[in-house]
């Protein structure tokens, strides 16, 4: 398998992997919870980085788009993989653990703003330690990506459930983590720190923007 198709089926079995470690992870009740999400990320982006870029994220898609690193049509085929990958992991999380027997409780002015600023900084940090043609060969990239998403779950998940990421988000619906009435804010605010995030890069980066398809990694988150 080459291609589009090869990158698209890396996302969803990554996301797939990705949205299922989380899940038990929130199960577990443990305080290591976020450093497992974190460290889940960084293994993941390390292992499917060479194929897709191992966004798992479509925040960080949209910045790469946005960056001027993918087509129209990958970004398309990528988001509709991380949200296939994320819901099936939802779903093959029941045979392990029940339902979430109630949401996170948010308030959704705090949770809109928290969402997007963290998932500002994960974009902001993926597109500079791993698109930027300054950073190109380094190997601290996945640790860089999976300490971002570790230090937003600490900071402000007790805030607004730490999603940062759409395809997450669907999957914490499905399972019973979050509220299928607040869906929508856990698209929408990554989405816009996602967005500003990719324009300061490029207000900051005077060189010429690659090649769709480098070794673009995420997350989000």
């Amino acid at each position: 398998m080459t291609g589009t198709a090869r990158s698209a089926l890396a996302e969803a079995i990554s996301t797939f992997l990705f949205v299922f470690s989380i899940i038990g992870a929130v199960n577990s009740k443990s305080p290591l919870t976020a450093l497992a999400i974190g460290l889940t990320l960084m293994v993941l982006v390390y292992a499917a980085g060479h194929i897709s870029g191992a966004h798992l994220n479509p925040a960080v898609s949209l910045g790469v788009l946005i960056r001027g690193a993918m087509s129209v049509v990958d970004f398309v085929l990528y988001v509709v993989a991380q949200f296939v990958g994320g819901a099936l992991a939802a779903l093959v999380s029941f045979a392990v653990w029940p339902h979430a027997a109630a949401p996170t409780k948010i308030q959704v002015g705090p949770a809109f703003l928290v969402e997007a600023l963290v998932t500002l900084a994960l974009v902001w940090v993926v597109l500079n330690v791993a698109t930027s043609k300054d950073n190109e060969v380094n190997s601290f990239y996945g640790l860089a990506i999976g300490g971002t998403v570790f230090v937003g779950a600490v900071a402000v998940g007790g805030i607004s459930g730490g999603g940062f990421n759409p395809a997450v988000a669907l999957g914490l619906s499905i399972s019973g983590q979050f509220d299928w009435a607040n869906l929508w804010l856990y698209i929408v605010a990554p989405l816009v720190g996602a967005a500003i995030a990719a324009v300061l890069f490029r207000l900051l980066d005077n060189r010429e923007a690659p090649e769709p398809n480098p070794r673009v990694v995420e997350q989000e988150l």
